[in-house]
C-alpha cells in the first residue's frame, strides 16, 4: 500500500488464546490431542494422563519432546513419576523440536484448518481444528498427515 493510503483491517479486539496438547502416533499417523485453556506444567500432566488413558497397547509410550519450561518442571517430572510404567520421555536437543513428528503435523493442521482464512470467531476456528482433527483420525480420510515409514 502506498504510503499515507494504508487500508485499516478490523481486529477482533481483545487477543483470545487456546492451546492444544498434542501426540502424533507413529505407526497409526493417528493424534491424540486436548485442548487447554493454559499452557502450563498442570495441563501438561493432565495431557499426560490423557494420553496414558486412550492409548492402549501395554508397551510403553515413547514422548518425544521438546524444551518447554513446562516439560521440565517438578509438576512434570512428578508425572513422568507417577506414569512411569506407561511413558517413556525422550528429550530432544535444544533447538531441534522439528525433529519430534508432532511439530510437523502441526504445520500440516495449520495449513489444513487456518491458512488464509479469516475466522469471525475463535469457535469457529476451534471449530475447524477439531474437523480437521477428526478427519486424520479417520483412516479412510484421503487428507491425512502421514509420514513415510521405511520400516
Amino acid at each position: 500500500m502506498k504510503k499515507g493510503a494504508q487500508k485499516r483491517i478490523d481486529t477482533p479486539g481483545k487477543q483470545q488464546w487456546h492451546h492444544l496438547f498434542g501426540a502424533y502416533n507413529f505407526l497409526t499417523d493417528e493424534v491424540i490431542a486436548m485442548p487447554s485453556p493454559k499452557k502450563n506444567s498442570d495441563a501438561f500432566v493432565a495431557f499426560l494422563d490423557t494420553l496414558v488413558q486412550q492409548v492402549t497397547d501395554d508397551r510403553p509410550i515413547v514422548v518425544v519432546l521438546d524444551n518447554a519450561s513446562y516439560h521440565h518442571s517438578a509438576t512434570a517430572q512428578a508425572g513422568f513419576a507417577l506414569f512411569e510404567a506407561q511413558l517413556m520421555p525422550l528429550f530432544l536437543p535444544a533447538y531441534c523440536s522439528h525433529l519430534n513428528p508432532i511439530e510437523r503435523y502441526w504445520r500440516h493442521l495449520k495449513d489444513a484448518a487456518c491458512a488464509n482464512t479469516l475466522f469471525p470467531s475463535l469457535h469457529a476456528l476451534t471449530d475447524s481444528v477439531s474437523a480437521n482433527l477428526n478427519r486424520q483420525n479417520d483412516s479412510t480420510s484421503r487428507n491425512r498427515f502421514s509420514i513415510s515409514k521405511n520400516l
